[in-house]
């Protein structure tokens, strides 16, 4: 049987593979064991009782920076572990992507991992005002941005098998709806039947991905990606956070006011937040599945 080694498994990334496994019994994976690293395995088994009681997958609690390696051989590392908090200061979050990535390369290295997957981010890209490709410079501007960068870095010169996916925006059942992401916030409002507030002036571009795409995406590159290569994972479907409330509202059948506390500066050019994903879809021959509408619905 194969074995699989996950971080992060608890955030919205891990969560969402553990419901796609949950849900497809006869995917390849999902015959595999999976050993999944959490911070607070205890908690988790009492959220989300449903994920963490499933046959063939086992939890080890530790901070992805230090955790004592698990026994055994592993087939395949997916490398997902990065706080959402934004409340970190720099240099926690530098420590937990930096420091995280290179405990999980050693770790890679004891076990003789065929394969490892490191799940980047578009905040590599830094501030634009058009799409992202793989090819255009990075120029990250965040602590986040940065850490990410340099744990590419870190993956892409290890000697293993590393492959490496930047991650954009996403929506799904497990996305928290209560912190900084605006599909979620804005989910949340319609369902509380409270106004969406928009705090800026409603024009920067965004794409969201449907978590089931997402997984599909990610186990993809690392089954057939190449090594050191990075692939955007994301939704080439761009619109704005104005389209964006008033999509939410109407997929939801919402009556909810939306105030946009700002006005657009004159001449001002949005800022992008889109990934262009032609090299996943020709080398991987990927395809987004899921419309937004229905991503919107799905994730209620």
């Amino acid at each position: 049987m194969a074995r699989l080694f996950l971080t992060g498994g608890t955030g919205f990334f891990g969560k969402s593979m553990l419901d796609y496994r949950l849900r497809h019994p006869d995917w390849e994976w999902a015959k595999a064991e999976w050993v999944v690293l959490s911070r607070s395995p205890d908690r988790f088994v009492t959220e989300c009782p449903r994920l963490a009681s499933q046959i063939g997958v086992s939890f080890v609690a530790g901070d992805v920076r230090d955790f004592v390696f698990p026994e055994g051989h592993f087939d395949a590392i997916i490398h997902a572990a990065t706080s959402a908090v934004t409340t970190l200061s720099d240099e926690e979050m530098t420590s937990v992507i930096v420091d995280g990535s290179r405990r999980v390369v050693e770790f890679a290295k004891t076990t003789a991992c065929q394969k490892l997957l490191f799940t980047s981010s578009g905040a590599v890209y830094g501030s634009r005002t058009s799409p992202s490709c793989e090819e255009d410079g990075c120029a990250p501007t965040t602590a986040y941005g940065k850490g990410k960068l340099v744990a590419e870095g870190l993956l892409a010169n290890s000697g293993l098998n590393a492959k490496i996916a930047r991650c954009f925006a996403f929506v799904g059942p497990h996305l928290n709806r209560n912190i900084h992401y605006a599909i979620g916030n804005f989910i949340q409002d319609c369902i509380d039947g409270n106004p969406i507030v928009i705090n800026g002036d409603g024009t920067p571009l965004r794409s969201y991905l449907y978590a089931d795409d997402l997984i599909e995406w990610l186990f993809a590159i690392l089954e057939h990606g190449e090594s050191g290569r990075p692939y955007n994972v994301g939704s080439d479907y761009a619109l704005s956070i104005r389209e964006l409330a008033e999509t939410v509202r109407g997929a939801l059948g919402s009556k909810s006011e939306i105030v946009v506390k700002c006005k657009p500066a004159p001449g001002a050019i949005p800022s992008a937040y889109v990934p262009i994903v032609d090299r996943a879809v020709r080398e991987l021959n990927l395809k987004v599945k899921v419309g937004l509408e229905k991503a919107i619905l799905q994730s209620i």
